[in-house]
């Protein structure tokens, strides 16, 4: 059978759009200043005791003034973060902990939860991160991108896109605790009427990660009209979030069978300036380092048309355009890192190999929007498009007043 027609095609049923489907969105943070993120925690407590150090004009240049942070613009602390709230040149108080985020698609880094160093930190999303939330990372369309149009992670993401324009984060819940999930009202209870009582929050969720395909009119997500298919997607789907979980919410990290892991064949130096693959050997080298054995599918993987893992090693090594407070990194390559990327290199092999699983979702008999119209889902209230109210106590404005929320 002929794949159904993508949304807005105007042939046989349309796909609903993700945007319907998962109404609440919030855009990508802006940081502002790329200093404030760093591949590992020690760097970015680096950065911040040379900052608090500076003076004068040398404080103003690393801080990195944009029109909404200066070091002298207060902020409402971030929420579920206890920083200062007053100028930073005045009182920045102790380094804060740096948090666990998703740069981009599929890279693990440290943010230091400031809000007076982040230019747009949406606390919306801060509000809602907590033991029970994912978060779908839409991927910004790029002409003739083949990679996936949807990533998932239990971390607060960034939503940074490596080319094109920036896509949408959309969280699986709207409140804390795993409350009122961010579903089209009516979708739940259409999908358990088709397909069975099992049909719940992170089933659909399941589902929108394996099927989500790219659309002249934005992310479009076929629903099946037939159960046998429904199930076959949400079981690929729980596979596609367990790996890019990472072990996270007690599940198990990516792994390959015995024979095909990749090792470290030759010890990565202090400072590796390039890296390249070997197809024929499938080795990966980062300089002298060499690691194998590296499907062909983990090292072509790409969002948005960038390999994912040069812009991983990118992100570690700093070039000579590097200045500032950007510069500060590890004086030589932590063993960490080493482990991290063998770790990714796991994934996006394991997520290359499932793609083709993926395309075969679109094939069958759909619940198209005619349908969903008929049962009331769409369109969906403008209400569903707003963030919940979460508040359950004051939260601290600039300079130490209470805001108003």
């Amino acid at each position: 059978m002929a794949a159904p027609a993508a949304a807005g095609s105007g042939e046989g049923p349309r796909s609903p759009l993700l945007d319907d489907l998962m109404p609440w969105s919030v855009r990508p943070l802006r940081t502002g200043r790329p200093w404030v993120t760093a591949p590992d925690a020690a760097s970015l407590k680096a950065r911040w005791e040379r900052l608090v150090r500076a003076e004068g004009a040398e404080h103003e240049r690393l801080f990195a003034p944009t029109r909404s942070r200066t070091p002298q613009t207060p902020a409402a602390a971030l929420p579920g973060q206890s920083t200062g709230t007053g100028r930073f040149a005045r009182e920045p108080g102790p380094c804060p902990e740096p948090v666990r985020i998703l740069h981009g698609p599929f890279d693990e880094q440290w943010l230091l939860p400031d809000h007076r160093l982040i230019d747009v930190a949406r606390p919306e999303l801060w509000r809602v991160a907590d033991g029970r939330q994912l978060f779908v990372v839409e991927h910004g369309p790029v002409p003739q991108d083949t990679g996936p149009a949807l990533s998932v992670t239990a971390l607060l993401p960034d939503g940074h896109s490596p080319a094109g324009r920036p896509g949408r984060l959309r969280p699986l819940y709207r409140r804390p605790g795993g409350a009122e999930p961010n579903l089209a009202p009516g979708l739940l209870g259409l999908l358990r009427a088709r397909h069975g009582r099992e049909v719940t929050a992170e089933a659909v969720l399941a589902w929108i990660l394996a099927a989500a395909r790219r659309t002249p009119a934005g992310c479009a997500v076929p629903l099946p009209a037939d159960t046998a298919r429904w199930s076959a997607g949400v079981e690929l789907g729980r596979e596609l979030l367990r790996l890019q979980l990472r072990g996270a919410r007690g599940g198990d990290r990516p792994r390959l069978p015995g024979g095909r892991r990749p090792y470290v064949r030759a010890a990565v130096p202090p400072a590796p300036s390039e890296l390249s693959y070997d197809a024929e050997e499938q080795a990966l080298h980062l300089g002298t380092g060499r690691i194998s054995p590296v499907p062909a599918g983990a090292w072509e993987f790409r969002v948005g048309g960038v390999r994912m893992l040069e812009l991983w090693f990118g992100r570690r090594t700093a070039g000579p355009g590097a200045e500032g407070l950007e510069a500060v990194l590890p004086r030589g390559w932590p063993r960490e890192w080493t482990s991290e990327l063998l770790e990714l290199i796991t994934l996006l092999a394991l997520l290359a190999e499932l793609r083709p699983r993926q395309e075969e979702l679109t094939q069958g008999p759909e619940i198209g929007v005619h349908e969903l119209r008929v049962a009331g889902v769409l369109p969906v209230p403008a209400t569903a498009r707003r963030p919940a109210s979460v508040l359950d106590h004051q939260e601290e404005g600039p300079d130490g007043q209470f805001a108003l929320l």
